[in-house]
This record gives structure tokens, C-alpha cells and sequence, in this order.
């Protein structure tokens, strides 16, 4: 199974971080928590944690309180909240996403009434990021659309901008007064560092724009049933702040009430306790590290075996998944002789990948694409 987005260890298993068993252990054994519902803006302590995270410890917009953090549920609630308070609370229509994008975008944000628009990403042909075709398509966007940037390992693609190609489509934006929505599903888990992948977050921070950020810590720390998330505001002064909070508590209460505190507290624990976040760090590293090892391997047994074309877009590539390039009657192959799942635009999960099926995975993309030339 290649399909699924989450973290398998090399034996093909899910992976409760040591890290995240221990902060449990200590929260079960705290007699000083109880079960009392949270504000409906969630966990404080967790919230600004998470925009930490994100921003920098050092961060000004944190220190002149006009960037805070909402506990949501999950990415996806996060992005669903934050669309939500864009199209009801600040009158925006349209929203640009990537093409390809993560398939809930599109009808996360049209089930709040704004109109879905696509932005160029993906060049087939070159198996490569489609700067100039992004940009040209950011020109034309009308003003005040929303434009939904991941902030780093690409979902499906697996290709991120440059640190420079950042900051061109900050500049292009701020030109064309378009709104940055980013949506941060796998913070560390694309370079192995946590402040490396909020570069281009940091890069529109500075910039000094307005914007709002879906965080998700079910792939990060590996707490996928937890649905523990935060949205992030940052504002060009703290005036609004108030306000900007009232609006969200509102529709949060007419979507579900409040969150659950077992995940915040996880991930808070973990955050503040300066041996804790280092051990979570280390986990960090093994699972990119992993990822990055069936990269290499995979594109390895691909060019072992004589497969036509170029396969170095693997190891360009970064995070959980790998935009293989195969169509859709090479994919049916692979399930139909192989009994190998992907989906039919050829992405998969790396993590479905280890070292006792990446060479029979190789071998088998290999005899696709042989197939596809006769």
C-alpha cells in the first residue's frame, strides 16, 4: 500500500514517538488535570506553543501579541475555520490553490462558498515545479484572492519552492495585494528540521503581511487520531486581534463548541520542556531520514534496472511523498500485476516503502515503464 499518508517505521508498522509515550505517562500520572471543557479558542498554553513553532521563538509579531494561535481540529479544521472567517468574517470570494493540490483543499474551501480558482505548479514534463507558469498565474489572480500556499513538503508533489523563488512569490503577492493562506501539514518532516521548512512562512512574516496558517501535529508527532491542530493569525498590528478572536470563537461555537485537550497537552508537554523538545526533534530526524534513505533507494533499483527516462525528480523531491510520474494505465499495472496500490496520478508514500519491498517496487515501476514504450 502506497497510498496512505502516514508514518510507517521500516517494518512496515505505525510509530508511537517515545517521546509522545512519555509525555502521556506524565500526563496520566498528574493528579492536578481534570476533564473540564476548554475555552472555544482551545488550550492557550498549546496555541502559542504552536505559533512558537511556527514563527520562532524570536519572532516580533509574537512579541507585539498581533500573532497568536487558535486550537483547532486537526489541519483540516484548521483550514475549514480559517476559510470560513475569510469568506464570512472578511468578505473575501476567491481562493487559489495549487495544481495538483491535497484533494479536501478544493472542497474544504467550497463548502464555505468561495470560488476555487488553480494556480500552475506542476510541470509534468520535466517532472519539476512550474515557476514560471506559478508566477504568470499569481499576476493574474485578482486582487484580495486568497492563495493557498503549503509551507513545505508538497502534497502530492513533493516539490517546494527555493528560499529565493519564496521570496519572488511574497513579492508578487504583496504586488497584486493577494492574502497568504499557508497550510503546514509536515513541519520537519521535509528537511529533518523544524525551523528549515517554516522558511517560507518566516519569509512572508517578515514581509510584514497579514496572514493566516494551518498547523497539523498528526504526521510531526505521529498523533493522527488525536486531531490536534492550531490556526494561526498574524496581523499587522495587535488592534484587531480582539475582534479577528470574536469572530472565530463564533464560528467555532456553531461548528463544534470547543476542542479536546488529551492531544494539546501531548504536544504543549513536549514543546515546553526543553529535554522533551529535543528528544521529539531526534524523532524528527528519524523519520525524514527514513524517508529520504527509500528515496535513494527507490530511485537506485528504478536506474539499476535500465528503466527509461530520468529519475533524479525522486531524490529532488522532499517529505512523505514522491510524484512518481507514472500515469494512470501505469499505476493500473502495477495493482493488476503487482498488487501494488497507489493513486491513479502516480503519487506515493514513501513511508510505504522499506528495505524488504523497495527493490520489488523498483523493479515493478521499471517493468511499467518498459511496458508503456512497446
Amino acid at each position: 500500500d502506497l497510498g496512505i499518508g502516514a508514518y510507517r517505521t521500516d517494518e512496515g508498522k505505525p510509530w508511537v514517538l517515545p517521546v509522545v509515550r512519555k509525555a502521556v505517562l506524565e500526563i496520566l500520572t498528574d493528579e492536578s488535570l481534570d476533564y473540564e471543557y476548554l475555552g472555544q479558542l482551545g488550550d492557550d498554553s498549546f496555541a502559542s506553543s504552536a505559533a512558537g513553532l511556527l514563527l520562532g521563538d524570536n519572532c516580533r509579531a509574537i512579541d507585539e501579541r498581533r500573532a497568536f494561535g487558535i486550537q483547532c481540529l486537526s489541519g483540516t479544521g484548521a483550514l475549514r475555520i480559517g476559510a470560513e472567517f475569510l469568506s464570512r468574517s472578511a468578505g473575501f470570494t476567491t481562493v487559489y490553490v495549487s495544481d495538483p493540490s491535497w484533494t479536501n483543499h478544493r472542497s474544504v474551501l467550497e463548502s464555505v462558498g468561495l470560488n476555487v480558482c488553480a494556480y500552475r505548479y506542476w510541470d509534468a514534463g520535466a517532472r519539476r515545479l512550474d515557476f514560471d507558469g506559478l508566477i504568470e498565474d499569481l499576476r493574474a489572480a485578482p486582487v484580495d484572492s486568497i492563495v493557498i500556499l503549503q509551507a513545505c513538503a508538497h502534497n502530492p508533489t513533493g516539490v517546494d519552492p527555493t528560499g529565493d523563488q519564496w521570496l519572488t512569490i511574497a513579492e508578487v503577492m504583496r504586488e497584486r495585494r493577494l492574502f497568504p493562506f499557508f497550510d503546514c501539514a509536515y513541519q520537519g518532516l521535509a528537511s529533518g528540521d523544524v525551523d528549515r521548512d517554516a522558511l517560507s512562512v518566516r519569509t512572508f512574516v517578515d514581509m510584514e503581511f497579514e496572514m493566516i496558517c494551518a498547523q497539523s501535529f498528526a504526521k510531526n508527532f505521529g498523533l493522527y487520531n488525536e486531531r490536534i491542530g492550531s490556526l494561526t493569525v498574524v496581523l499587522k498590528s495587535c488592534e484587531p486581534a480582539v475582534n479577528v478572536r470574536s469572530q472565530i470563537t463564533r464560528l467555532v461555537r456553531e461548528n463544534y463548541s470547543n476542542p479536546p485537550v488529551h492531544g494539546s497537552r501531548i504536544v504543549t508537554k513536549v514543546l515546553t520542556d526543553p529535554t522533551l523538545r529535543q528528544e521529539w526533534e531526534e524523532c524528527i530526524q528519524v523519520m525524514a531520514s527514513r524517508m529520504r534513505a527509500m528515496r535513494s533507494a527507490l530511485r537506485e533499483g528504478i536506474e539499476r534496472s535500465g528503466t527509461p527516462g530520468q529519475w533524479s525528480h525522486i531524490t529532488e523531491q522532499c517529505g512523505m511523498f514522491c510524484y512518481t510520474g507514472l500515469g494512470e494505465r501505469q499505476v493500473q499495472h502495477l495493482l493488476d500485476r503487482y498488487h501494488i496500490y497507489a493513486p491513479k496520478d502516480g503519487r506515493i508514500s514513501l513511508c510505504g516503502l522499506n528495505t524488504t519491498n523497495v527493490e520489488y517496487v523498483a523493479k515493478a515501476i521499471s517493468d511499467c515503464v518498459h511496458q508503456s514504450d512497446h
